[in-house]
């Protein structure tokens, strides 16, 4: 239920919330303001001063209800205040990798932030086949400093669950547990694909050794409070330009196993890997750049762990942590789970609801078909066979062998 002094902004009420913020904007400046939001949950404005070098922020207000579905679907408020602190929580132990925010409203659930008009949604950018030299490097580094200093590894017992305790986030995390680790797998009311892979959405809901597997991560995504995680850390939730990468709508955040984070990454990389089977027609130009992202999801592991062996050696207080076995072991168990979590997002967003527009852009249903089978047989092979993942060079080559058809 929405507080009672909530209310749902307009633009003009939004201008004149603005002006009661001191030290936001000049006391007299015109400003012009939009709504932007083009997401599934949220208000989204963009408020700059009319003038050629004015100052622009964003405002994000919750809804009380799920935008993509209406007020059928209500939705806590409580979100808004997660997003706010998970964010300023990350700028803190990464600093610039997330929008900076200015202020946090409880009761109007909204937060005031850095406006990144100068960034795109980084799936548009590989939708587009652009190339982002220093992604790998910020992201990895980014899911290391993030995952590691908010897991047992580097706070103590004490502060890691008062800091479980305040991104309790029971609401959201049900959406994940129901459109990633549920309805899927079965014919659920909620489910929307292309009719022409049905073949393939059923032998996954009667494939009971993928249902197994999936049920044992559900309940590893369900009982592991590992570390605090973004929680919907998809491509459309990273802005970037040539140069930078921010990370936003850290809604979801909640304390869970770190691998869904990374894992999340890892499978947008690869459902935009699937979707050049129809965006990008010439072999050669597709061939490319396919390689391209599989190189990118080395690179952001390869940074990933670097970084995170680093953080061990200098910040691990876990008593354990000075054996070397544990540490090894740990991220192994690290990367298992990623290959598991990567596979059921790819598997989720090709049958369940919210669908990636990198897939959904393919006008030609024949053609989009040809991606999302093959985002199919990816998901599937990754949950399967994560246990006797060692490396990241096996996920890579697991994608190749899959669409080579020698899986």
């Amino acid at each position: 239920m929405a507080d009672s002094s909530y209310g749902v902004l307009s633009e003009l009420e939004t201008i004149k919330f603005v002006r009661k913020i001191p030290g936001l904007f000049a006391k007299n400046a015109n400003l012009v303001c939009r709504e932007i939001g083009d997401g599934n949950l949220n208000l989204v404005f963009h408020i700059k001063e009319d003038s050629l070098q004015g100052k622009s922020i964003i405002i994000k207000q919750a809804l009380p209800y799920a935008r993509v579905v209406g007020e059928s679907w209500p939705l806590t408020l409580d979100r808004a205040r997660i997003e706010s602190e998970a964010l300023m929580i990350q700028n803190t132990i990464c600093p610039g990798s997330v929008p900076q925010v200015y202020h946090y409203d409880q009761e109007l659930a909204l937060t005031v932030m850095e406006d990144l008009s100068t960034h795109i949604i980084m799936r548009k950018g590989l939708i587009g086949r652009k190339h982002y030299p220093y992604f790998a490097k910020h992201i990895g580094t980014f899911l290391a400093r993030t995952l590691f200093l908010t897991s047992d590894l580097a706070l103590d017992p004490q502060t890691k669950k008062q800091k479980v305790r305040q991104f309790i986030n029971p609401e959201m995390c049900k959406i994940t547990e129901d459109l990633v680790f549920t309805d899927p797998y079965y014919d659920a009311k909620t489910n929307q694909f292309n009719p022409l892979i049905m073949k393939e959405v059923k032998e996954i809901w009667g494939h009971v050794e993928l249902k197994l597997e999936i049920a044992k991560l559900k309940e590893r995504f369900l009982t592991h409070a590992q570390a605090l995680i973004h929680g919907d850390l998809h491509t459309g939730s990273i802005m970037v330009t040539e140069k930078d990468t921010k990370v936003i709508d850290p809604e979801f955040a909640c304390y869970g196993p770190m691998g869904f984070d990374i894992g999340a990454v890892i499978a947008n990389l690869l459902l935009n890997y699937c979707a050049h089977e129809g965006h990008t027609l010439d072999q050669n130009e597709r061939l490319q750049y396919q390689d391209y992202l599989l190189y990118l999801v080395e690179k952001i592991w390869t940074i990933f762990e670097k970084e995170f062996r680093s953080l061990w050696k200098e910040n691990a207080k876990e008593q354990f942590a000075s054996l070397q076995e544990y540490e090894d072991d740990y991220l192994l168990r690290l990367l298992q789970d990623t290959f598991g979590y990567a596979g059921c997002k790819m598997m989720r967003r090709v049958i369940g609801l919210a669908h990636v527009s990198d897939l959904e852009s393919i006008t030609d249903p024949k053609l989009r078909e040809k991606g999302e089978r093959l985002a199919l047989a990816i998901g599937k092979q990754l949950v399967l066979k994560r246990e006797a993942a060692r490396d990241i060079r096996n996920l890579t080559s697991l994608v190749r062998n899959v669409e080579n058809g020698k899986i």
